[in-house]
């Protein structure tokens, strides 16, 4: 077949009526130096010098290396090339397969250097040509590089480009019922762009910044595009959060929970949602339902939980087919390196390796931390406060609707059906609730005998828990308000030793001397500590600024009594922005208590709670009406 040398990019090709061929070094060494091979059978060359004569032939090779680069908008670049004569000649490459010879204007030379690992790399990443690369396919490439071209491939990308500029010119959702400060928009806007370049992020804010809120905006989105169903997988204690949150700011998503004795078992009645709710535990138990949809987009909500990856849950979680993804953690970090592969692993499947594969390339110390910081940092959008805190208000309250357990839902059901048979005869007064109200603040205080698990008995205590837990991860202290004594006693055993920070506390016994002496200690401790008071004998007088995280563990029927229990924290010296938790169960009392707060704060009447008899009556009958296992789910 006959044919004619040319030179296409940078290597010499052989173009036929039909197709046009990249031979290969050898094939050319052959044919430069009239050698026997199957190219020069095969094809009938006019003579290669002779189409070339101004082109030295080299019997000299070059290194092929690599080049990551990085451009002024942040997108990341890949360049092949060799050194010649001081200057830099491209390499070609063509189908994922490098062309291991080029020609320049004047010399043609081959490649030499490690190119069947490059090309193996590359398969391995997906990458077919040079030019613009992913981001995934960037931390691929970071993530394997080190065994196979460590000495190669040279990465001038710069760290600060790798926090991409994003375009907020666009517009928010349709629908949204919320201003977002400009930090939450540039959140929505860079998770948009992460889930469309690359498939999957983690929106690492710290606690507080409103990371529910972010992303339900990109989920009314992805609604907007017929981009559903969406499953949102939390804790249990946040479940109802996440429904109460997703119908007060996008009011038109079809939202249901997955969870308790009542959930359906077809996979066709999820599909009928734009977002499904669920729980870790859930996840696993119903797998096998879940895999049956592809879901458009699967949220983790504290993805912590996926720290260890041969939990059951992690594994399970895994499994689910879904399109893109998010990882929302403000603790991304806790004890190991192999928390990030596993929350990676999940984000990009695959990017960091197996488990073995990242082991043995980081190590678990600082060494580590810094190698994997690179990888970590282009897919994590990570704010604190102390860098946000021009947009926040000084004071940012955080309810926690919270649902109970199926075993705690019983339990109080009881005793409700109890309280109401005793209303019946006439016996309801105000004193014969606080069985209902000691029950929600945690079943342990309601019984002499109580001998279950402290922390799985509760599911407020859960959520209290990891709250308390992100705080000690920022090294923050925290003030928690709680009305019983046994309350008191559980916190006072239980904290220390599950979190290893110090516990105070002052209450009604406490004398006013030796209240200003542990208020000095808590201040002055280096680190987290956690500080009990109980909000009637020090919810007023005290000056606590050290603290910045306040914990309204049972709520009171007095607006005002709150109020003057979160200003120890939020007044005059402090000097960071407060944050209000207000932790109550959904479909008990405490709904009613909440919604009697919330009323009496927009008519501004705070003075006179608690004292119109009549209202009282009508709360308390409210209260008895209600129950947990009515939840319209």
């Amino acid at each position: 077949m006959k044919g004619a040398w040319k030179i296409e990019s940078n290597h010499i090709v052989f173009q036929t009526e039909n197709e046009l061929l990249h031979p290969n070094a050898e094939e050319l060494f052959a044919v430069v130096n009239s050698l026997p091979s199957n190219f020069s059978e095969e094809y009938e060359c006019e003579d290669i010098h002779s189409a070339f004569p101004d082109v030295r032939f080299s019997t000299i090779g070059s290194d092929i290396r690599v080049d990551l680069f990085s451009d002024d908008r942040g997108d990341i670049f890949l360049e092949l090339y060799c050194y010649r004569r001081n200057k830099r000649v491209s390499v070609d490459i063509i189908q994922g397969v490098i062309v291991d010879q080029c020609c320049t204007n004047s010399e043609w030379f081959y490649v030499t250097g490690e190119v069947p690992q490059i090309e193996k790399l590359f398969a391995k990443c997906q990458i077919k040509e040079k030019g613009k690369i992913s981001l995934s396919q960037y931390i691929k490439l970071l993530r394997d590089a080190d065994s196979l071209i460590a000495s190669t491939l040279q990465n001038n990308v710069s760290f600060d480009s790798l926090n991409k500029s994003i375009d907020m010119s666009g517009d928010l959702p349709h629908g949204l019922n919320a201003t977002l400060y400009k930090y939450q928009k540039k959140g929505f806007f860079w998770m948009m762009y992460m889930l469309n370049e690359s498939g999957g992020c983690i929106l690492g804010d710290e606690m507080g910044l409103g990371k529910t809120l972010q992303v339900i905006a990109v989920i009314l989105e992805y609604k907007h595009q017929c981009k559903t169903p969406v499953l949102v997988i939390a804790p249990v204690s946040l479940l109802q959060n996440w429904k109460r949150e997703c119908e007060k700011f996008a009011p038109e998503l079809r939202v249901a929970i997955h969870h308790g004795p009542s959930r359906t078992g077809r996979y066709k009645e999820l599909q009928k949602n734009d977002v499904v709710i669920m729980s870790y535990s859930a996840v696993v138990t119903d797998n096998s339902l879940l895999t049956m949809i592809h879901w458009k987009l699967v949220v983790l909500d504290e993805a912590q939980n996926i720290k260890n990856p041969h939990s059951d849950r992690t594994i399970f979680v895994k499994k689910i087919p879904r399109e893109t993804c998010i990882a929302v953690t403000g603790t991304p970090f806790e004890n190991h390196v192999t928390d990030i592969w596993s929350l990676m692993d999940f984000v990009l499947p695959g990017s960091l390796g197996s488990e073995l594969e990242y082991k043995e390339y980081i190590s678990d110390d600082i060494c580590g931390a810094d190698k994997v910081e690179p990888l970590l940092s282009p897919i994590m959008l990570r704010r604190r406060v102390c860098n946000v805190a021009t947009d926040l208000p000084e004071k940012v309250i955080i309810p926690q609707p919270l649902g109970m357990s199926e075993i705690e839902a019983i339990k109080y059901e009881d005793y409700r059906k109890e309280i109401w048979e005793q209303s019946a005869t006439g016996g309801l007064e105000l004193a014969t609730l606080q069985k209902l109200r000691m029950f929600c603040t945690h079943p342990a205080i309601c019984r002499e005998d109580f001998k279950g698990d402290i922390y799985r008995s509760s599911i407020k205590y859960q959520r209290m828990c990891e709250i308390v837990n992100e705080i000690v991860q920022l090294k923050e202290k925290v003030i928690l308000f709680t009305s019983y004594q046994k309350m008191f006693e559980i916190l006072e055993k239980d904290i220390p030793a599950r979190f290893g920070i110090p516990v105070k506390k002052i209450n009604g016994s406490t004398s006013v001397e030796k209240r200003q002496i542990i208020i000095d200690e808590f201040t002055e401790y280096e680190g987290s500590a956690l500080l009990i008071l109980n909000p009637r004998a020090a919810g007023t007088g005290l000056n606590i600024t050290a603290a910045n995280h306040v914990i309204h563990y049972n709520l009171e029927w007095n607006p005002a009594l709150e109020d003057q229990a979160s200003a120890r924290a939020y007044r005059r010296g402090q000097t960071k922005n407060v944050f209000i938790y207000r932790l109550f169960y959904e479909n008990t009392i405490e709904q009613i208590v909440n919604e009697r707060i919330e009323k009496k704060r927009e008519m501004s009447d705070v003075a006179v709670v608690g004292t119109e008899g009549e209202q009282n009556k009508k709360d308390l009958i409210a209260a008895l009406v209600i129950s947990p296992t009515r939840k319209g789910e």
